[in-house]
């Protein structure tokens, strides 16, 4: 069956690239941000070019701040945008970052002075309080920076964001990058209201035990989510297909709009009630659900008249405003927070670009090169489509200075290891859309400035000096849909054979244990094992804190050893319970192979699989053509399930691995694959809302949706000695806004924290293979600021990157021969 649409990747949060190189400290913003005019470096006096050569498969069409989704859309609006504050190296030998103020002079808790804001916005305050009684983490001011200007010299001001924030959450636009301000932790007190200003009707959940009671007419299914289409889909007459469709509606909607009759496999076709009559049987399950419409009391035909009595962010003066925060954060996280200020636009180009001629309002800002307006360091110079893009300074960022003889030049207003450091060296920077095997033989040339290797070539260039490998947050990993349902459709239309063995909790833990992930992991791309669902990149507490990493904590190791049945202390071969953890690698075969048997048994005696018959299962890989990586990938898979089937008492058991799967995670809980691989990561500074991607729907689209209902299934666990039960949505929220233990410490949150990673992992509903790296070779002719990797700012980023020659003497360089990297 089709089935719900599910997001690939979490985006709400900020994702770093994090190897841990020992963070030992903190210090508050430099609080002068206006460039010097003196400066401990001598001046430069020669005119000098040094560019930056990077490639990606292809580029970016739109850097739009309010509706880009590629990571390659977000690199460039990194190049063409700054922030109220970043985070950089105070201390590289130590590893002491610093937050340095930027677009901002200062950053303010002033919550207590702004009770009213918390009334005014509809805040959401700790159960235990009241208004009053609330003095800190919800309102913040922030002091602006009077010397910043778009490209064109126009002065940045206060109205500029106010501007740009109505515009991200403009009801007619509906932007994709909205969510971020209206429902992520982040989210800006009452932008929800607002976005929603001119949505006369509501659609809530309806519980599968009421929808009978329902009138059919007023009973919907969401056909965008859960038949995985949009308004492309026409009906006969051309009109657009809506997102809430009744169970009752007979309307005929198609892929190309033509079809007269629901359920033609040639047009993609459906209709309401057809999708009732054939799938109404999953709604007791929860697969199919069903909405009903509630009306939004704070319909608002006149929204943008109501701005300032709606919206948490506000103009106090030219250059000061302020920011409410819907649920609260804390000092450290908020400098965090605004580390990144996404929601700037340039208004004149951004209405210019407007186009009210569709069902929402679009505009093409920052889709080219005459829309797109810098406030950042760099600023665009050309676009060749499909093939190049060029970046060169952009004149009017706040940071130049002009040295004597005419050419830009800056200098942190920030010390770095004592001194203060020339920054944005790079004058230009090249991106040039090529395949991975072309970016190889450029690089190796001298014309880029940095490659990624295959998996194949690490072993090449495994020693070279000019590797740099990191690890990442993400966490690889297998995710099934164990529906028994599912899988027997999927046996039976999908290219499945006896996949129904995967409805079995002891299967699936057997195929785990089979892994030999140490040796999985050198088929891959530099990537590590891992044997549980958050890495050692996530901290609990990392601004007072950098020690705290979660994995490394006595909660979240006990958790994996439990999982893994490792027992440490007396009579046992592990003195303490680091030696045990330290000990697992998530690989035993016997248990496997018992396991297995047992599983073979059980599926027997139920009358779901005939013993010794043959298994076929196909897995969503990738999204791009299978490689050569991926297919030693799947033959080591296959190896670990030939031998855990061994003498079961199961048939060969074959893994066919399929690429060129368009949408991954939303086909496999749609049940058109039995197993996808894919990862889950980010946000390594919130690990406590981690597990929301897992168990919480209204969140983000579970991978896992089709195996079981986060909002009914409950988990009871004992947190300091009383007993609790609740959903798993409920327990994932619990540590976070209003949730049971949101305001507990640390030690009580590790105990709730342990307790989940531990109890999910034990369904088997998906579970661990790999944590992924960042591999780059970089060219002879660069030098980044560290060699010691940090989180906080990795090796110093483009603000510090060295050049050892310019691209005169570069080129003078590679012409005297071959380059080695090996």
């Amino acid at each position: 069956m089709k089935g719900k649409k599910l997001v690939a990747m979490l985006l709400a949060s900020v994702m770093c690239l994090s190897l841990l190189a020992g963070c030992n400290g903190k210090k508050d913003p430099d609080t002068t941000p206006t460039p010097s005019a003196e400066n401990t470096q001598p001046v430069v006096t020669e005119k000098k070019e040094y560019t930056y050569n990077t490639y990606g498969s292809t580029l970016a069409t739109n850097w739009n701040p309010h509706t880009w989704e590629q990571n390659n859309e977000d690199a460039v609006l990194g190049y063409l945008s700054d922030a109220f504050l970043d985070m950089t190296i105070e201390d590289s030998e130590n590893g002491i970052y610093q937050f340095v103020y930027s677009m901002a002079t200062s950053v303010e808790d002033v919550t207590a002075a702004n009770q009213g804001d918390l009334t005014k916005f509809g805040c959401k305050l700790p159960a235990d309080k009241a208004p009053e009684e609330v003095t800190e983490n919800y309102v913040y001011e922030i002091k602006l920076n009077p010397a910043c200007k778009w490209q064109d010299g126009t002065p940045i001001t206060a109205d500029d964001y106010i501007y740009s924030m109505k515009a991200c959450l403009d009801p007619t636009m509906m932007n994709y990058r909205s969510n971020n301000y209206w429902s992520s932790e982040y989210a800006v007190a009452g932008a929800y209201k607002y976005y929603n200003a001119l949505t006369k009707d509501l659609y809530v959940q309806v519980a599968p035990d009421e929808v009978a009671g329902l009138d059919p007419a007023a009973a919907f299914i969401d056909v965008y989510d859960f038949w995985n289409c949009n308004d492309s889909y026409k009906d006969a007459a051309g009109n657009a297909c809506p997102q809430y469709v009744a169970i009752n509606d007979a309307t005929v909607y198609s892929a190309d709009g033509t079809a007269t009759e629901a359920g033609d496999s040639a047009t993609d076709s459906f209709s309401g009630a057809w999708l009732y009559e054939e799938y109404g049987e999953y709604v007791a399950s929860g697969d199919l659900v069903i909405f009903q419409q509630v009306a939004n009391e704070d319909y608002d035909e006149n929204y943008a008249d109501h701005y300032d009595d709606t919206v948490g962010v506000y103009k106090v003066d030219d250059y000061t405003i302020r920011y409410v925060y819907e649920s609260g954060m804390d000092y450290n996280m908020t400098l965090y927070h605004f580390a990144n200020t996404p929601w700037l636009v340039y208004e004149p180009l951004y209405e210019a670009g407007k186009d009210t001629t569709g069902k929402l309002v679009t505009t093409n800002y920052n889709s080219s090169v005459e829309t797109s307006a810098s406030y950042g360091p760099y600023m665009l110079e050309s676009i060749q489509q499909d093939k190049q893009m060029v970046f060169v300074r952009n004149p009017n960022w706040w940071g130049w200075e002009t040295d004597a003889d005419g050419n830009l030049v800056s200098y942190t207003n920030f010390e770095v290891d004592g001194e203060k450091r020339q920054q944005y060296k790079t004058t230009r920077i090249v991106i040039d859309a090529m395949t991975n095997d072309a970016a190889k033989q450029a690089f190796l040339k001298g014309d880029l400035s940095e490659w990624t290797p295959t998996g194949e070539d690490l072993f090449t260039y495994a020693t070279s000096d000019q590797l740099y490998q990191v690890d990442l947050t993400y966490t690889m990993r297998f995710f099934f849909d164990d529906n028994l349902d599912d899988l027997k459709e999927m046996d039976a239309s999908k290219g499945n054979t006896n996949s129904v063995v995967l409805s079995n909790v002891n299967f699936r833990k057997a195929f785990s244990l089979a892994i030999d992930r140490a040796e999985f992991v050198t088929a891959t791309a530099g990537y590590k094992p891992a044997y549980a669902m958050l890495n050692s990149l996530y901290f609990y507490d990392v601004f007072n804190d950098p020690s705290s990493s979660y994995r490394s904590s006595d909660e979240a190791m006990q958790a994996i050893c439990n999982l893994y049945n490792v027992e440490y202390g007396a009579g046992t071969p592990y003195a303490t319970l680091k030696d045990a953890y330290d000990s697992i690698n998530g690989y035993n075969l016997t248990e496997a192979k018992e396991l297995m048997k047992t599983a073979c048994d059980e599926l027997v005696a139920a009358g779901i699989y005939k013993a010794g018959d043959p298994i076929h299962i196909r897995i969503a890989w990738t999204q791009g053509a299978l490689t050569s990586a991926h297919q030693n990938q799947g033959a080591l898979m296959q190896k670990y399930m030939d031998a855990a089937v061994e003498g079961s008492g199961f048939g060969k058991v074959e893994l066919e691995l399929v690429g060129e799967v368009k949408t991954p995670y939303s086909q496999v809980p749609a049940g058109e694959f039995a197993i996808g691989y894919g990862a889950w990561g980010g946000a390594p500074f919130t690990p406590f809302s981690m597990f929301r991607v897992y168990c919480d729907p209204d969140y983000a689209s579970l991978n896992e949706a089709a195996s079981y209902d986060p909002k009914k299934e409950t988990m009871t666990m004992t947190v300091n000695g009383q007993e609790y039960t609740m959903t798993w949505q409920e327990w994932s929220n619990s540590m976070g806004g209003t949730g049971v233990f949101a305001n507990a410490d640390a030690k009580t949150k590790l105990q709730v924290l342990a307790g989940i990673e531990e109890n999910f992992l034990k369904l088997y509903h998906c579970f661990p293979l790999c944590t992924t790296t960042s591999c780059t070779m970089l060219a002879y002719k660069l030098s980044y600021y560290t060699e010691n990797y940090n989180i906080m700012y990795g090796f110093g980023g483009m603000r510090l990157l060295d050049y050892n020659y310019d691209d005169a003497e570069w080129a003078e360089f590679i012409s005297s021969g071959a380059l080695s990297y090996e």
